[in-house]
């Protein structure tokens, strides 16, 4: 990829010269940016033909106002140019999902879809996988969501015993864990079952994820019949059982294609002014479930552009199956070559025709109806509880801005241990929910251990520094999880920054810190104000401190066995950061290294087997 050397400079000054830049523009695929006067990005995309795609912009009858509103504030336009389209379309999703351009479509960066995995180790472990995917173990899915990787890790665990404990635990076992007990698990660390016999049931479980259920019966089968011919019935009936399981399961899989096919399902669904995108995923034939996706700034955007938006979104970071099925076609007409590129295999995009796939879509456009359905009672109530609380506090949304929608609301909270590893949390309610892309962690230094007040103090500075520099977005309520103390440390830190004028109000837990019985602090040395249980803003107040709670504890714990962990290996003669990491990587966890021998510390690459005898003695 190749960036043009021929984009204009303008400024706010001179207006952008249409006809000079069209000129010089290439016909080459690519990717171009429209920025305004103050260089923020309006709108990313993609190209087969550069010069006839940004051309089309600059004609005198645009496509929509919004179009003609974003071209009437572009001061230049930037372009890179790339080899094929299916190139710029991975391009233009990367820049996207950097960017988040005001006119583009935007969906949720699901960073990656789960996976099963299934290891190579001598007894391969059956594990829950999330990230991109290699070569060194086998991988099934990918899955719509985590329930439905943990309820088939669950029936595979019923059906073949499987083992799912880490290398570090398992390879310490002295005797069966409790899984063995419950028959979830053959017991492989213990040697109560043979390799050979191990390596049969993942090659089993590996063709039931692929959907090639009918080959594992008859394997089953013919293998109970074996054990019954020589007369080993209680192995026949362990068979016998897994046959059970099995036929259950396909039973209850009563939405499956014989076949064995991948597809995706894609349906776009619009009621009551909402538009939902709803993926239904079937892998080896079983309908795995679905995920609904509602886009923003779809603004007049026609349903197939938001579907061709969708398309290439999704698969320029996903897995392509081999087929998608649409419920309409999308507006992009190459979008189907730029897949077949992507997936280096031929992809069909089409409409439904056969029994099962209708019904497929069918789910999937009923799923998305009740997604819409869900979503809208929940903004009808956020909206309420919102109003609720602004209405109490008498804090006025400017008329002239968008209203209720952008409201912002911050609360902070601290969790330490006995004041270590303090961890300040910022969380951000915005207008319809929890906004948490603008979520803070502080990690609280060069204070006394244990102080919460000088913690508060220093988080709210560092959160509004920016703020009172004119940078950063003020928010219209500021919450502080704690009593007058920390309020009154809030409070002048604020002052400090000359944003004494912004709302703000304590949470103190109520009595044995029961849910309900919270009182409202205020700086103004006004009595504490108790809502009732069933008040809408006190809801609404509980949610947002609860997740700034939740989020400091999650970001004290890792700072707190970071430095734990650290610490004991950083403290023996001989450990840099190369050997502590190869340690941890290896047994898994600290406890790992500590339960390890001495002949196990020595098979990990760097560490000799003086160095592992000095490494066993100072952790005993």
């Amino acid at each position: 990829m190749d960036e043009e050397p021929h984009t204009p400079a303008a400024t706010e000054a001179e207006a952008f010269d249409v006809k000079s830049f069209l000129a010089r523009l290439t016909d080459l695929p690519g990717v171009y940016r429209m920025l305004d006067a103050k260089g923020e990005v309006l709108y990313v995309g993609k190209a087969k033909n550069l010069k006839k795609r940004v051309a089309s912009y600059f004609r005198e009858n645009l496509p929509s106002p919004r179009t003609a509103l974003m071209v009437a504030q572009i001061a230049r336009i930037e372009t890179m140019t790339t080899r094929s389209e299916a190139e710029a379309l991975l391009l233009e999703n990367n820049l996207i999902k950097r960017l988040s351009p005001r006119y583009n479509i935007l969906f949720r960066d699901d960073k990656s879809y789960p996976y099963i995995v299934v290891t190579r180790d001598a007894f391969p472990r059956l594990a829950f996988y999330r990230g991109s995917t290699d070569r060194r173990a086998d991988f099934f899915g990918p899955f719509p969501s985590a329930g439905a990787v943990r309820e088939s890790i669950a029936l595979l665990q019923k059906m073949f015993c499987l083992r799912t404990c880490e290398n570090s635990v398992f390879n310490n076992r002295s005797r069966p864990c409790l899984l063995y007990q419950i028959k979830r698990c053959s017991a492989p660390c213990v040697g109560l079952i043979e390799a050979k016999d191990y390596a049969r049931d993942v090659q089993l479980a590996a063709l039931f994820l692929q959907g090639r259920n009918q080959e594992v019966l008859g394997h089953l089968e013919q293998m109970m019949d074996a054990a019954a011919a020589a007369l080993d019935f209680e192995q026949a009936a362990r068979y016998r059982d897994q046959i059970q399981s099995l036929r259950r399961v396909r039973d209850k899989q009563f939405i499956e294609s014989t076949r064995g096919e991948d597809a995706d399902i894609v349906a776009v669904v619009v009621e009551n002014g909402m538009l939902c995108i709803n993926l239904a995923m079937v892998r080896g034939g079983r309908h795995l479930g679905d995920r609904p996706q509602f886009p923003e700034h779809t603004g007049d955007h026609s349903p197939e552009a938001v579907l061709s938006a969708f398309l290439a979104h999704h698969y320029a970071s996903h897995p392509v199956p081999g087929r998608i099925f649409l419920n309409r076609l999308p507006g992009d007409a190459d979008i189907a070559e730029n897949l077949t590129q992507l997936a280096g295999q031929p992809v069909v995009l089409a409409k439904p025709r056969t029994t099962m796939h209708k019904t497929w879509m069918a789910m999937a456009e009923q799923s998305a109806r009740l997604s819409i359905a869900s979503r809208l009672d929940v903004h009808s109530r956020q909206s309420a509880r919102l109003a609720a609380l602004l209405d109490f506090l008498s804090i006025e949304i400017d008329p002239v801005g968008q209203g209720m929608e952008e409201a912002r609301i911050e609360c902070f909270d601290i969790s330490h241990t006995q004041g270590e590893s303090a961890v300040a949390s910022c969380v951000v309610y915005r207008g319809k929910g929890m906004s948490r892309q603008d979520y803070r962690r502080f990690n609280i230094t060069d204070i006394q251990p244990g102080d919460d007040y000088a913690a508060i103090r220093q988080a709210v500075r560092r959160r509004y520094e920016k703020v009172a520099s004119g940078e950063g977005i003020a928010p219209t309520l500021v919450l502080i999880d704690g009593g007058k103390g920390q309020l009154a440390v809030a409070v002048e830190a604020l002052n400090d920054l000359g944003l004494g004028m912004l709302p703000i109000v304590g949470v103190a837990k109520g009595e044995a810190r029961k849910p309900g019985l919270e009182s409202l602090i205020f700086p103004d040395g006004r009595e504490p104000v108790q809502l009732s249980p069933e008040h809408p803003a006190l809801h609404l107040i509980q949610e947002i401190r609860d997740e700034a709670h939740r989020f400091a504890i999650f970001g004290h714990r890792a700072r707190r066995s970071k430095s734990r962990q650290g610490s004991q290996l950083d403290t023996i003669e001989g450990i840099g950061p190369k050997r502590r990491k190869a340690l941890l990587v290896h047994f898994g966890s600290l406890q790992g290294v500590r339960n390890a021998g001495i002949d196990q510390l020595a098979s990990v690459p760097g560490i000799r087997r003086e160095l592992a005898e000095t490494i066993f003695k100072a952790l005993h």
